[in-house]
Parts: structure tokens; C-alpha cells; sequence
């Protein structure tokens, strides 16, 4: 892709992206950008179509259980006001953004990217930023006080932020599809369980 279409996609991006909720604002959007970029060095793909991808994967950020269908709506109407861009090659960007929160089979390698790139924010150092910045924007507790590492109760990350960790990030490293994403996934997740290990030992007043 010409830089300079990148950068009209960007900054097309920059204005209508939502800077409301800080875990999934811009910046979340150019680090899922840089992931995808990343992967796709090393797998055979299109960036034509993981950049856009990328980058209006989040443009529609709630309500969150629809905000994939509705950002894949939003996009083709995005990429058909750019002339430059390939008319073509819209629905594989329509569809990597779609069902980049789908559990199931997906069918092109674009589409694993950009799952996977997204999904590389579940991990790491950006996820407990992300993680708790959150917590604040929904009012939501950082964990259940009588019972935060969920013994004796169902999870419930819609109360508790800590219960997301349990209910998500350490279910990530199953869904990745990628070589260099998997290799990415399994350093991060070193740093994370080391989190978890010493936000225990202090809640436990050790």
C-alpha cells in the first residue's frame, strides 16, 4: 500500500474513532495496526487489505457485542469514499473486520491477522493498562472483596475486572492462528501470570 493512502486512512480513522473509553480508542487501534503489520511480514497476505482492516476494525466501538458487524458496515461506506482505494478488495476488508470476534473458522488468512493482532492486545503489559482503564471508564470494581480469585462463586467480568483475566486473557493463547503471533502470545503471557502472581501474594497481605 502507498504510504500516502495509509496515512488519508489514518487520518480518516483519527476523526471518527471515539477517545470515550481509553482501551479502545485510536491508539488501540494503531497498536492492533502495528501487530497486524508485524504478522503479516511473515504470512503471505494482502495489505491492501489488513491495513484498513486494521485500522477500522474498532471504528464503531459500542455497543460492544455488535460494534464488529457495525464497524464492518461503517467501512465499506468508509473505503468507498476513498477513490483510491480498490474497490475490489472491500468485502475481504469488510469481512477481516466482521469476524474479527468470531470463535469460529475463518476463512482467509486476512481475517486470522487481524483476529490475531487484535487478540495480542488480550496479553501483556497492555492488557492490565487496558484492563483497568476499563474498569474505571464502566464504574466496575477491580475484584470481588470476598472473593477475588473466584473459589467459591461463578465469574462475572461484568462486576469484576479481575474475573476478565480468568475469563479471558488466559483463554487467548488457544484462539491465536499464527505462527509469529503464537510466539508473540507466549512471552507476553509470561509477564501477565507474573502480575497475577504478585497482585495475589499482596492481596494476601504476604
Amino acid at each position: 500500500m502507498k504510504k500516502s493512502l495509509k496515512e488519508k486512512l489514518l487520518h480518516i480513522a483519527k476523526n471518527k474513532i471515539s477517545n470515550k473509553d481509553p482501551s479502545h480508542d485510536f491508539s488501540h487501534s494503531l497498536r492492533v495496526l502495528t501487530n497486524a503489520e508485524l504478522i503479516a511480514k511473515k504470512e503471505k497476505c494482502d495489505l491492501e487489505i489488513i491495513i484498513p482492516a486494521a485500522i477500522f476494525h474498532d471504528v464503531i466501538g459500542f455497543p460492544r457485542n455488535i460494534h464488529a458487524q457495525k464497524s464492518a458496515d461503517e467501512v465499506v461506506k468508509i473505503l468507498n469514499t476513498v477513490p483510491e482505494y480498490p474497490k475490489e478488495k472491500i468485502k475481504h476488508v469488510e469481512y477481516a473486520i466482521r469476524m474479527h470476534s468470531f470463535k469460529g473458522r475463518l476463512e482467509t488468512i486476512e481475517a486470522k491477522i487481524i483476529q490475531d493482532a487484535d487478540n495480542l492486545e488480550i496479553t501483556g503489559a497492555i492488557i492490565i493498562m487496558r484492563m483497568f482503564a476499563s474498569a474505571g471508564f464502566m464504574g466496575r470494581a477491580f475484584y470481588d472483596l470476598e472473593d477475588p480469585w473466584c473459589k467459591n462463586r461463578e465469574l462475572d467480568g461484568s462486576q469484576y475486572t479481575l474475573d476478565y483475566y480468568f475469563k479471558r486473557v488466559l483463554k487467548v493463547e488457544s484462539e491465536i492462528h499464527t505462527t509469529t503471533a503464537k510466539k508473540i502470545v507466549k512471552r507476553r503471557m509470561v509477564f501477565v501470570k507474573q502480575f497475577i502472581k504478585e497482585l495475589k501474594i499482596e492481596l494476601e497481605g504476604k
